[in-house]
């Protein structure tokens, strides 16, 4: 997978959770757990693109 595609699952993927957490909140019975383990896999993310983003202005 070329890095341009690697990012774009990336963004793909934080989206997706982003979306699963929103609907997770307004569930009645949430699982504050499962919220934080969402937040979570979302950050690390997000620390991954911004890694990728940052390795790539200094090239």
């Amino acid at each position: 997978m070329s890095l341009q595609g690697h990012v774009v699952e990336l963004q793909r993927r934080h989206e997706a959770l982003e979306k699963e957490i929103e609907q997770e909140r307004l569930h009645p019975t949430r699982d504050d757990m499962k919220v934080f383990e969402l937040k979570k896999k979302k950050l690390q993310i997000k620390d991954e693109l911004s890694k990728i983003r940052e390795a790539e202005t200094l090239h």
